[in-house]
């Protein structure tokens, strides 16, 4: 089967992309720890981390310290899933192999 089938249309954008390998690389990360890692915006990071939590790829833990709030983020298991498929695709086609 043709491996561009198995691409996930959601991990097209580079800050979903880098949102999804940090998660996959740490336990939880934090809102400013994203918005640092990927050079972004306020808006823009939101936006994104909303569209993985509404597909249900990424949870979203939030805490007070303080008055503060502390937002963190963890790989939900559909999106470690659906992340590794993606990842599996990109390598076939690396690879050339169909």
């Amino acid at each position: 089967m043709n491996p561009i089938l198995h691409l996930n249309k959601l991990f097209d954008s580079r800050v979903r992309l880098g949102i999804m390998s940090a998660l996959m690389a740490n336990e939880e990360v934090s809102y400013n720890e994203l918005k640092e890692l990927l050079d972004v915006t306020d808006g823009n990071l939101a936006s994104h981390t909303k569209a993985l939590q509404v597909n249900k790829f990424i949870k979203v833990n939030k805490r007070f310290i303080g008055r503060k709030t502390n937002t963190t983020y963890q790989i939900a298991k559909h999106g470690d899933k659906a992340f590794r498929a993606h990842l599996d695709a990109l390598e076939v086609m690396i690879k050339g192999v169909g």
